[in-house]
């Protein structure tokens, strides 16, 4: 009896683990672009004191898509609000939904509770069941000797769509890339642009991803930070306004016409409909539930800053969580139950966040453009381009526009 014999091919994609920036790239404000507010040091979301962020960048292959086999260009990008001590309190924590064509898992818990209680996981759309699989088996891996802390677990995951360079029904993103995101999540810097959850991301029509920034308070509010971080691939690129000026329209093209998809794929849909941000804002000001969820309405205003209209096909999913607090709203007694003595912990009034909803917009822009500047041009699936971000145009459009100043003569 003869056997037909079968090729197996197993392609094994490039992985990229990173905590901090693996090479310096330039960011927003290297290229003059102005912003309003002061950033922390780090002009980024692990500027809130206990914040960890960790990428898993996967890419392999290039031509023609063959499900299964790619090219690959995805990732996981993991953020743990306390870091990795497994015997962390939950924050506070609201969120809102600017348009809802999209995933965040664990969102009703969230609004019920007003508690997260555990990492957000970013990555693509079709990958959000395994990464929300993956959590929960890394918590219970992470668990303290005794009664079982994570015997029921709601985890955190939010996508958007990498298909246009990107093999996404390969299911390329595994178990072990959610686990090596969590593990290797440090603080410090973060690597921005095509990385983690970004890699395969696009934005404006110009490469997206991973992007973020931060805001140190002033006056009465001195010494409190607040954090953004976005996962960018929304909106067309007559819509990309940076610091108040028309960029995109005024360096045109845009021929892709698909904010998020394939025109092949999405036919029928209008122009400017497809696409989705991740956006999500971290604070140590005490804040309760509402005033968070407060908080992320105003991530909303920092997206329109940079020209985005949150079309019919958008998923904007906005989460805020403030570091501050929790323990004592969250109190356990020795045995592990829940104890039912009130609970004493400290919140802004209403009346003093303004600040707070100014700093949440400026981040929020800023870090959208610091996605796209980090993003470099990348080429996926069927040949797929995604350019980067053309900076010297860039800056040639903003000085016409009188938004930097003019370039020094040359010395003779």
């Amino acid at each position: 009896m003869l056997r037909r014999a079968v090729a197996i091919f197993i392609v094994l994609p490039v992985v990229f683990i990173a905590g901090h920036a693996l090479t310096a790239k330039p960011r927003a404000r290297d290229l003059g672009i102005p912003f309003d507010g002061t950033p922390g040091p780090l002009n980024a979301i692990t500027d809130v004191a206990g914040i960890e962020i960790g990428h898993v960048t996967l890419i392999a292959g290039d031509g023609r898509l063959e499900v299964g086999r790619g090219p690959i260009r995805t990732g996981v990008t993991a953020l743990l609000p306390r870091g990795k001590n497994p015997d962390s309190p939950p924050v506070f924590a609201g969120l809102f939904s600017l348009n809802g064509n999209g995933e965040l898992t664990g969102a009703a818990w969230i609004e019920e509770s007003g508690f997260l209680e555990g990492p957000i996981i970013l990555t693509n759309t079709h990958s959000v069941g395994v990464a929300r699989d993956a959590v929960i088996a890394w918590k219970i891996r992470q668990a303290l000797p005794g009664p079982p802390a994570n015997a029921w677990s709601l985890p955190v995951v939010a996508e958007t769509w990498d298909g246009w360079l990107n093999d996404i029904n390969g299911f390329h993103v595994k178990p072990e890339h959610v686990f090596n995101a969590l593990d290797g999540a440090r603080g410090g810097p973060v690597a921005e642009g095509s990385v983690g959850g970004g890699t395969g991301m696009i934005s404006y029509e110009f490469k997206g991803g991973i992007g973020t920034s931060s805001r140190r308070l002033s006056g009465e509010l001195g010494g409190f930070t607040v954090g953004v971080l976005v996962q960018a691939n929304h909106g067309v690129r007559r819509q990309l306004t940076i610091a108040g000026v028309p960029v995109g329209r005024e360096i045109g093209g845009g021929t892709r016409r698909f904010a998020g998809g394939d025109p092949h794929d999405l036919a029928g849909l209008s122009v400017g409909e497809v696409g989705s941000i991740i956006i999500i804002v971290a604070t140590d000001a005490p804040l309760l539930p509402h005033q968070l969820k407060r908080l992320a309405r105003r991530a909303a205003l920092g997206l329109a800053r940079t020209g985005a209209v949150s079309g019919n096909g958008s998923g904007d999913l906005f989460v805020a969580f403030s570091t501050a607090n929790a323990r004592g709203a969250h109190r356990e007694s020795g045995s592990g139950e829940l104890s039912f003595r009130a609970s004493e912990f400290q919140a802004l009034p209403n009346g003093s966040m303004s600040p707070l909803f100014e700093s949440t917009v400026a981040a929020t822009e800023e870090a959208i453009i610091n996605a796209l500047v980090a993003g470099e041009t990348m080429r996926g699936r069927d040949d797929h381009v995604a350019e980067g971000l053309p900076q010297t145009r860039v800056q040639e459009i903003l000085r016409s526009f009188r938004r930097l100043p003019e370039q020094p003569a040359a010395v003779p």
